[in-house]
C-alpha cells in the first residue's frame, strides 16, 4: 500500500525512469501516453491531496510541492495534466456528502480523472461562463479558453457566475463532446501533448447535484493569492531538470532560495515568488542551451524542448501581479 512518507521518493523515481527518458518523443507525438497517468495512478498520486478515509494520501502542501516538481522534472505534459486533478478532488472533498460518496473514492483512486476550468470565471469584466438553475437542472453558457487533458479526463470542474454575478458555482461536468459543449484544440508552442483545449458552452444541461459548492465573487477573488504556490512547484521543476542535466552550477543554490521563497511568503508576496521561480525557470533554460552548444537549436532535444516549456511557464497561471513582477524581474 503505497503511503505518504516514501510517495516522493516514488514519483523521483517514475519521473526519472519513466517519464523523463520518453519525453522528447511525448512531446513530438503531441500527447501523453495513457500508460504514463495509469503509473501515476497506481503510485497512487491521484489520491495525493484526497483524504484517507476515500483512500488517498492527505499529503500536506510541502509534501505537495516536492511531488510536483519531480513530476514536471520528468515530463512537464504529463504533470501539467495530472496536477488539474487534485483540485478536483479537493473541490469534491469539501462538497456535499452524495458527490462524496458516489466520486471521491474512485477519483483518489484515479479511476475517474477530471481537468478544470475555472480561471475563465474569476478574470476582471463580464462572466466568461454563465450558470442558471432551471429545475433540477443547471445550465451553463460560455466559453473557457483553457482545458487541459482532453482525452485522457472524465469530468470538468468548471466555474461560473450565476445570475447575480456576485456567486461563482462550480459544476462538475462530463468531459464528453456534442451538441452543447464542443471543443478546440489550442495550438501551443509547449506543452502540446497536454491535450489543452478551448471549451464551449451553449445551453449544456447537467443535474443540480452536480454542484460542488458556490462562492462569493469577491471572496474568492480576495483568497485567489493563496492558491498560487503549486503553479510555482512546475517552474521549479523545470529547474530541477536543468540542475540535473548540468551538474554542479549555480542554479543548486538559487533553486534551493527560490523554493524557500515561495514556502513562507505571506498570500501578499505570492505572486513575485511566483514570478522570482518562472524567471529561474527561464534562466536555466537558457544556460542548459548554452551549455549545451549547437545541438540545442535541434527539434526534440532536450534543451530545445526544456527552453520552449520555460517560455510556457512565464505566462501559465499568471495573474497581473505576477505579470508586473516578472516584468520588472527580466526588464531590470
Amino acid at each position: 500500500m503505497v503511503g505518504v512518507i516514501d510517495i516522493v521518493p516514488r514519483a523521483r523515481r517514475l519521473a526519472q525512469e519513466l517519464l523523463f527518458p520518453a519525453a522528447g518523443q511525448v512531446d513530438a507525438a503531441g500527447q501523453v501516453p495513457a500508460g504514463h497517468l495509469d503509473a501515476l495512478a497506481a503510485a497512487g498520486l491521484y489520491g495525493l491531496t484526497g483524504p484517507v478515509h476515500a483512500g488517498g494520501l492527505g499529503a500536506d502542501r510541502t509534501t505537495v510541492a516536492a511531488v510536483v516538481e519531480e513530476l514536471a522534472a520528468g515530463d512537464l505534459s504529463a504533470a501539467f495534466v495530472w496536477l488539474q486533478h487534485l483540485g478536483v478532488v479537493s473541490a469534491v472533498a469539501a462538497g456535499p456528502a452524495a458527490l462524496r460518496g458516489d466520486l471521491l473514492a474512485d477519483l483518489c483512486a484515479g479511476r475517474w480523472r477530471a481537468g478544470v476550468a475555472l480561471q475563465a470565471a474569476t478574470r476582471p469584466g463580464p462572466a466568461a461562463v454563465r450558470v442558471r438553475r432551471e429545475s433540477d437542472e443547471l445550465v451553463l453558457d460560455g466559453d473557457v479558453p483553457w482545458v487541459t487533458g482532453w482525452g485522457h479526463i472524465d469530468l470538468v470542474l468548471v466555474a461560473g457566475r450565476d445570475e447575480s454575478d456576485e456567486r461563482v458555482l462550480f459544476v462538475l461536468v462530463d468531459a464528453v463532446a456534442g451538441p452543447t459543449m464542443t471543443v478546440r484544440p489550442q495550438r501551443m508552442v509547449a506543452v502540446t501533448a497536454s491535450a489543452t483545449v478551448e471549451l464551449g458552452l451553449r445551453g449544456h444541461r447537467v443535474p443540480a447535484a452536480r454542484l460542488t459548492g458556490a462562492v462569493p465573487l469577491a471572496e474568492l477573488r480576495a483568497g485567489d493569492a493563496a492558491g498560487l504556490r503549486p503553479n510555482g512547484s512546475l517552474a521549479l521543476g523545470l529547474v530541477v531538470r536543468c540542475a540535473r542535466l548540468l551538474g554542479s552550477s549555480p542554479l543548486d543554490a538559487d533553486l534551493a532560495a527560490v523554493r524557500v521563497r515561495l514556502d513562507t511568503a505571506p498570500p501578499e508576496e505570492l505572486a513575485a515568488a511566483r514570478a522570482a521561480a518562472a524567471a529561474l525557470a527561464h534562466r536555466a533554460a537558457g544556460l542548459l542551451v548554452a551549455a549545451t552548444g549547437s545541438r540545442a537549436v535541434l527539434a526534440g532535444a532536450d534543451a530545445e524542448r526544456t527552453a520552449r516549456e520555460a517560455l510556457f511557464l512565464l505566462v501559465f497561471g499568471s495573474r497581473p501581479a505576477i505579470r508586473a513582477a516578472l516584468v520588472a524581474e527580466l526588464g531590470g
